[in-house]
């Protein structure tokens, strides 16, 4: 690895004016501007709806529909898919016509999938609903996530902080997402998992509506591309596409929440049932201490760094369920590998998200940050598209118990070796 670059000197003089001073979220939150806290706090919103829903998806598809594993695995991973594959489209379009309309329509789509979901029951009717709700967050996301990037570095240039400290609070908005949805999901499915997707749904009509109401029709500092020819300077950029691959691999071992994971839980407990506190575990983790966490890094790590621990801390993560599986341990004891996996895996998270955010801006052609955006996301797709059915698989085929979760640590670790060499700009990692 090599030694950190160099700070800039908007980054230096902020790194200067934080030192010694510990922000806590709510101070940073009231330093935002209304147009980042309206973007944050959809971040929630976006991740309640959601996370009341996919946990759980699995599950229903091979309990109440009967699909074979490699079938939910194939699913799981074209939801994926036709949400991180198909992210590059929804941010050509919010460089093409700005952030309200991509939202609203992401927001729109959303509810109808939802809706859809909850009364499919055949194959075919499944996979038109995952379509749908996928291809709503690759309109909706990728509009939400460039802009708050893009608004983080004009904040940094600003000299209020590095644009990581911004970009380490939309995760820990979204993970507070992500603990409430579980919880709402699991308390819905004591009726069904219909009562589920409806109560998702409405989380959306009120996002819908709020940005009916606040979300200004022009943002200032953001034009709208015109000219065609960004995709195929981008296809071009080999560093930027090296970071694609190498978050990809974070991405697919993030997709282990939904597929492998439930497997080995059920495995050990007789039910999902202990999921949601997994789930929720891993929230309060980023809540608390992901702010910390991204000091700590931006202290000490380049971005490139950063990324390097992060991932192989994932990779770590699948190691020792590999490692207690033989033991065949059940109940509480059965439990606590599962539990280590999710640990590290959000810590891994919490370092590689934030910097592979932060490292987009640095790489991507002016004016392009929604495609650049939307692209790292879509490389991403298109690997746990290949991963997911190739893992559904895996844990069919009756192999020794380690061997999955082997292979599963072995594809983060590896892809250290992909990282562009340098890191360009950002010193903080988080």
């Amino acid at each position: 690895m090599t030694d950190p670059a160099p700070l800039g000197p908007a980054r230096e003089a902020a790194r200067r004016s934080d030192a010694g001073k510990r922000d806590s979220t709510w101070r940073l939150c009231g330093e935002l501007s209304p147009l980042l806290r309206l973007l944050i706090l959809t971040q929630l919103a976006f991740n309640i709806g959601f996370y009341a829903v996919l946990p759980f998806l699995a599950g229903h598809l091979g309990s109440a529909i009967g699909m074979a594993g490699w079938l939910v695995g194939f699913v799981l991973g074209l939801r994926t898919f036709s949400q991180q594959g198909l992210f590059v489209v929804g941010g050509w379009l919010v460089d093409r016509f700005g952030v309200r309309p991509v939202v609203l329509a992401g927001c729109g789509l959303r509810i109808a999938g939802f809706v859809w979901l909850g009364y499919a029951r055949a194959p075919g009717a499944v996979i038109g609903a995952v379509l749908v709700i996928g291809f709503a967050a690759a309109l909706f996301s990728p509009a939400v996530e460039s802009e708050v990037a893009r608004q983080a570095v004009v904040r940094e240039e600003g000299g209020h902080g590095p644009r990581t400290r911004v970009l380490a609070l939309f995760s820990v908005a979204g993970q507070v997402g992500a603990f409430a949805g579980p919880l709402l999901g699991a308390l819905l499915l004591a009726v069904d998992f219909r009562t589920a997707c409806l109560a998702g749904a409405a989380v959306f009509v009120l996002v819908l509506a709020g940005h009916l109401r606040l979300m200004p029709q022009h943002i200032p500092g953001r034009v709208r591309v015109r000219e065609r020819g960004g995709a195929r300077a981008l296809l071009r950029n080999r560093r930027f596409l090296a970071l694609c691959c190498a978050y990809g691999s974070y991405l697919l071992a993030y997709n282990q929440l939904y597929l492998a994971l439930p497997d080995e839980v059920r495995r050990a407990a007789g039910s999902q049932t202990p999921l949601s506190w997994l789930f929720a575990l891993s929230s309060v983790l980023v809540v608390f201490t992901q702010l910390p966490v991204t000091r700590w890094a931006g202290d000490r790590l380049d971005l490139r760094r950063s990324m390097t621990a992060g991932l192989l801390l994932i990779a770590s993560g699948f190691a020792v369920v590999a490692a207690a599986r033989p033991a065949g341990w059940t109940g509480i004891a059965g439990l606590l590998p599962a539990a280590g996996f999710v640990i590290l895996l959000t810590v891994g998270q919490m370092l590689v998200v934030p910097a592979a955010r932060a490292w987009v801006p640095d790489l991507a052609e002016e004016g392009r940050l929604g495609l650049y955006m939307g692209a790292l996301s879509s490389v991403s797709g298109l690997i746990v598209l290949a991963g997911s059915a190739a893992t559904g698989s895996l844990l069919d085929l009756g192999l020794p118990a380690a061997v999955p979760w082997l292979v599963l640590a072995a594809v983060p670790a590896l892809s250290v070796a992909l990282l562009p060499r340098r890191a360009k700009g950002a010193g903080a990692a988080a």
